[in-house]
């Protein structure tokens, strides 16, 4: 009986990211090569409804329309390139999950290392500051004697 659960949850676990696929039967062109060139495109493409889905993992109308004009302009010839410029001249550098590194998106790529490595410099400099501090003094012998006093209260 165990065995046997732990089976099915492992069958639903490699099942799992199949879900996460948003195209429908009717969208998949016949075509292996195209479909795939499709499926590639499409996950590098941002869901205008979604944004934090590519389109091929969108179940949005508008994903779907996308979907379907990739595999379109696919069909009729682009190149992988002209479909992407396509798809970037109507919605916007926005519609890509992975921004073009060109000199108005830089800050998108050196932002992240440059504010990492600023929080380690915090990090270390507050250790080092730290350890730099100075021992609290020796208690005197009245205060002591007052601690002693507290702890046999």
């Amino acid at each position: 009986m165990r065995r046997g659960l732990i089976g099915l949850f492992a069958a639903l676990a490699l099942l799992l990211p199949m879900a996460a696929i948003a195209v429908q039967p009717d969208e998949v062109l016949d075509n292996p090569v195209l479909e795939q060139r499709a499926r590639a495109i499409s996950g590098n493409l941002r869901c205008l409804v979604c944004q934090n889905q590519s389109i091929d993992d969108s179940d949005a109308e508008l994903a779907r329309d996308l979907r379907l004009l990739v595999r379109e302009r696919l069909v009729s010839g682009d190149t992988d390139t002209e479909v992407y410029n396509f798809v970037v001249a109507r919605y916007g550098e926005f519609v890509l999950l992975r921004p073009v590194f060109a000199g108005h998106t830089i800050l998108l790529w050196v932002a992240t290392p440059i504010l990492l490595g600023i929080g380690l410099v915090i990090v270390l400099v507050a250790g080092l500051h730290k350890r730099k501090e100075p021992e609290a003094a020796a208690m005197t012998a009245a205060e002591r004697k007052a601690l002693d006093g507290l702890r046999k209260d």
